[in-house]
């Protein structure tokens, strides 16, 4: 690998290694397999990089991320096994300062971030990647439609499916909630 390489590899896949991190935990439903995808999938995109046509760089790197998970996963896992985060792992890492500051809230706010994590977990996988796609990494309808391969009005279906589980979800715990 030559240095230009390298220089290009640092402008295109690096910033967007969080929206990477983000769309493997989507896939694989947990943080350290999802470390081993992005692994791969940075050094896939290091081999090709050479190839990279200054196109979308996050389309791209997301699109590497993608085809290296579900690849991870026909090598790991049976195909309809869906698990989502450990929640004693989600709460460490969504604690962060709030502990400290606030105590009582930062409770609260992570019994909020628990449940939407749960209900995500729970969509079918095409509307979480969807999900995460679209309001996390921030990609659109288009971009997305051609990152999965799919038409613009399945993504626009698939969107709208997984945010009206997520609002019924939460609509369901308060409901709950509020009859405890």
């Amino acid at each position: 690998m030559n240095s230009r390489d390298e220089r290009r590899f640092h402008s295109v896949v690096l910033p967007h290694l969080s929206d990477a991190y983000a769309l493997a935990r989507c896939i694989t439903g947990s943080i350290a397999d999802s470390e081993d995808v992005v692994q791969d999938a940075c050094l896939r995109a290091l081999r090709g990089i050479h190839s990279y046509s200054n196109g979308n760089a996050l389309a791209w790197v997301l699109t590497i991320v993608r085809h290296s998970a579900y690849d991870w996963l026909h090598k790991n896992r049976p195909a309809n096994l869906v698990l989502a985060d450990d929640p004693e792992e989600l709460e460490r890492a969504h604690l962060g300062e709030q502990t400290l500051a606030d105590p009582e809230k930062a409770v609260l706010v992570n019994q909020q971030k628990a449940l939407l994590e749960t209900a995500i977990a729970m969509l079918s996988p095409h509307h979480r990647e969807t999900l995460v796609l679209r309001d996390v990494c921030g990609l659109t309808y288009r971009e997305i439609s051609e990152l999965t391969g799919t038409s613009i009005g399945t993504v626009m279906s698939r969107l709208f499916r997984a945010r009206r589980h997520l609002v019924a979800t939460a609509t369901l715990r308060q409901c709950h909630h509020r009859t405890l």
